[in-house]
C-alpha cells in the first residue's frame, strides 16, 4: 500500500484543490455563522486532514524542540541542521476524542531520519516514510512531537505529512470511514493517498456545513497580523499554516475551497496594514474560485476599537496623524471606516459592482458614538450593507471573578444588576439597532455568545475557571442559549455568528461551541441549543435564502 501511496504522491506532491461534491445545502436557511479558529497544533476543531498543515514552526519551537544554527528554506523547512536538531509538535494538549488514534502515515521528501515523542511512537521506517501508533496517554489527552535529527543538505527532510488511518467515500465528505469495504465498490479514498484532494476533516466539515457563513478571522491569522504585501501572505506551500499569534495563518486558497464545498458564504478580514495590491490580488483570486453563488463578506481587520489589539492601536495612530479628529479615539475609528470604504471600492471594481458583495462595519457593543462616527463619517453607511456588533452575555469582568458557585454563574446572567446580563445585552443589541435603521444599513453580528472569562487567571485551574467550565457543560447553558438567540431574532438582529468552533475550555476562555469536534452534542448543551435554534428558526430576513 505505502508504495502505491508513494508512487501517486510523486505525481502530485503539492495540494489539488478539487472540489468534493456536497450532498445537499444544509445551510440554505440557517440564522446563524460560525467564526474559525487559530491554526495551531491545540486547535481542537481538527480542520485538516495532514495534522502537520497547524505544527508548530520550527523556529517558533526553539529551544525546546529545536537547538542549533538551523538554516530554512524559503518555505521554513531546515534545509541545514547546523549540527543541531529541528523539533515541532504538532498535537498539544487535544482531547483523545478529538482525532482518529492509530497508526498514522508520516510522508516527507527528502533523506534523513525523524523520531517522535510524547503520544506518538514509531512503528515502521521506509524511504520517505514513517509510520506511527499515536494513542493517549493515561491523562486521556493527546500530546506529540516529532525531530529532524539528521538530514542531507543536498536533499535536505521536508514537505512531511501526518496522515490518519481510513478515508472517506468519494461521494460522502462529511463521513469518515475505516476502509474500502466501506464505501460502494471503487469509491475509497484513503487519507493517506488523497490528502491532498481530501484537505479537510471529515468530522470538521460534518460541523461546519450547518452555517450559512464562515468567518475566517482566526483562520486566516488577521489579528496582531504583520502582513503588509502579497508576498508576505501565507501560501499553499509554507511548511506549517500554524504558529504564534501574527505569524500564523490558512492562506485564501485554502478558506476559498473551504467555502466552495460547505456552499456557505466566506467572511473574509484583511490584515490593518494591507495595501491596496494586497486587497486587489485578494479581491480577484476570490472572484475567480469562488462558486458564483456564493457572497464574499468584506470587513477591514477586526476589532479596530479595541486596543489591546494592534490593530486598534494601528488605526488610532494612523488617523491621528491624518488629522482625522483632535481626539486619538475618535481619530481611529474615523481612519478604520475611511480604509474600510476604500477597501469595499476596491472589491467593487474587481467584481463590477456590489451586487454580489457584503460589505461590513463594525463596531463596539456597547457604545453609541463609535457606531455613530464610523457609519456618519464621509457618509461611510451609504458604502456599507450592514454594521456588525459582537454580542456576548457573561454579566462583567470582576463579577465572574467573584462567583463562588455553579448559582452564583447563572445569576450573572439573569439578574440586571450585572451590566451584561442577557436583558441588558439585549438592551445594547437594541440601541444598536436604532442606529443601524437611522443609517439604513442591517444589524449583523461579527461573533457572540455566552462570554464566561476572568482574563487576570494565569492557569486552567485556577479559580473561577474551573466553575467557568462547569456552567458551559450544564445543561441549563441551553436555555440562556435558547433566550439570547430568540432575542437578537425579536430585537432584530439578521445574520449572527457564533464564537467560535469546537475548542477546548482554558483559562483564555470557553469559546467553543462544543469542546473538541466530535464531542456528542448531548454533552455540548451551547450546540444543542445553536442546532435547534437553526433547525426550528429558520432565517427570517429578505433574501437571507440565496
Amino acid at each position: 500500500m505505502l508504495k502505491k501511496i508513494l508512487h501517486g504522491i510523486a505525481a502530485t506532491s503539492l495540494l489539488l484543490l478539487a472540489t468534493q461534491p456536497v450532498m445537499a445545502q444544509y445551510n440554505l436557511n440557517s440564522a446563524l455563522g460560525t467564526n474559525t479558529n487559530e491554526a495551531t497544533e491545540g486547535d481542537a476543531s481538527v480542520p485538516f486532514v495532514d495534522l502537520f498543515r497547524t505544527a508548530l514552526p520550527f523556529e517558533d519551537a526553539r529551544p525546546w524542540l529545536t537547538k542549533g544554527s538551523i538554516r530554512y528554506d524559503a518555505d521554513g523547512w531546515p534545509r541545514d541542521l547546523g549540527g543541531g536538531q529541528a523539533g515541532t509538535r504538532f498535537l498539544v494538549n487535544m482531547p483523545a476524542a478529538a482525532i482518529q488514534q492509530g497508526v498514522y502515515t508520516v510522508l516527507y521528501d527528502g533523506e534523513g531520519e525523524i523520531r517522535y515523542g510524547n503520544n506518538a511512537k514509531l512503528v515502521e521506517h521506509g524511504t520517505g516514510w514513517d509510520t506511527v501508533n499515536i494513542q493517549a496517554g493515561s491523562d486521556g489527552m493527546l500530546n506529540a512531537t516529532l525531530y529532524i535529527v539528521k538530514s542531507n543538505p543536498a536533499n535536505y527532510v521536508r514537505n512531511i505529512r501526518i496522515l490518519p488511518p481510513g478515508g472517506i467515500c468519494a461521494g460522502n465528505i462529511f463521513q469518515r470511514v475505516a476502509e474500502a469495504k466501506d464505501c460502494p465498490s471503487g469509491d475509497y479514498r484513503s487519507f493517506a493517498e488523497y490528502y491532498n484532494r481530501i484537505i479537510f476533516n471529515p468530522d470538521y466539515l460534518n460541523f461546519m456545513k450547518d452555517f450559512k457563513v464562515i468567518r475566517f478571522m482566526n483562520m486566516s491569522g488577521v489579528t496582531q497580523s504583520e502582513v503588509r504585501s502579497w508576498n508576505q501572505r501565507n501560501t499553499i506551500t509554507k511548511a506549517s499554516w500554524g504558529g504564534y499569534e501574527g505569524q500564523r495563518g490558512v492562506p485564501l486558497e485554502i478558506m476559498v475551497e473551504l467555502a466552495n464545498r460547505l456552499n456557505a458564504h466566506p467572511w473574509f478580514s484583511f490584515p490593518h496594514e494591507a495595501d491596496n495590491d494586497y486587497i486587489t490580488q485578494y479581491a480577484q483570486y476570490v472572484k475567480q474560485n469562488l462558486k458564483p453563488n456564493l457572497r464574499p463578506h468584506l470587513e477591514y481587520s477586526n476589532e479596530t476599537w479595541n486596543t489591546l489589539f494592534k490593530q486598534g492601536n494601528y488605526v488610532r495612530q494612523v488617523g491621528y496623524k491624518m488629522g482625522l479628529d483632535s481626539n486619538m479615539n475618535r481619530a481611529g475609528y474615523r481612519y478604520y471606516s475611511e480604509r474600510s470604504v476604500e477597501i469595499f471600492k476596491i472589491w467593487e471594481r474587481v467584481f463590477g459592482g456590489n451586487e454580489r458583495l457584503v460589505r461590513i462595519l463594525a463596531g463596539w457593543t456597547i457604545n453609541k458614538e463609535v457606531t455613530e462616527t464610523i457609519l456618519s463619517h464621509k457618509d461611510a453607511y451609504k458604502s456599507a450593507d450592514a454594521f456588525a456588533i459582537g454580542p456576548y452575555f457573561f454579566g462583567g469582568h470582576e463579577d465572574v471573578r467573584a462567583v463562588r458557585n455553579l448559582e452564583d454563574v447563572f445569576h450573572l446572567f439573569t439578574d440586571d444588576e450585572h451590566r451584561y446580563s442577557i436583558n441588558n445585552v439585549l438592551g445594547f443589541i437594541r440601541m444598536q439597532k436604532e442606529l443601524a435603521d437611522k443609517y439604513g444599513v442591517d444589524l449583523i453580528a461579527y461573533e457572540g455568545g455566552q462570554g464566561l472569562v476572568d482574563f487576570k487567571t494565569r492557569s486552567d485551574n485556577e479559580h473561577p475557571n474551573p466553575l467557568l467550565y462547569q456552567a458551559n457543560r450544564d445543561p441549563r447553558m441551553k436555555g440562556f442559549y435558547q433566550q439570547f438567540l430568540l432575542g437578537w431574532k425579536n430585537e432584530g438582529g439578521k445574520l449572527f455568528m457564533h464564537y467560535s468552533s469546537p475548542r477546548t475550555y482554558q483559562k483564555y476562555g470557553t469559546w467553543g461551541t462544543k469542546e473538541y469536534i466530535t464531542q456528542p452534542a448531548s454533552q455540548a448543551p451551547k450546540y444543542q441549543a445553536i442546532l435547534d435554534f437553526m433547525r426550528s428558526t429558520p432565517c427570517w430576513w429578505e433574501g437571507c435564502n440565496r
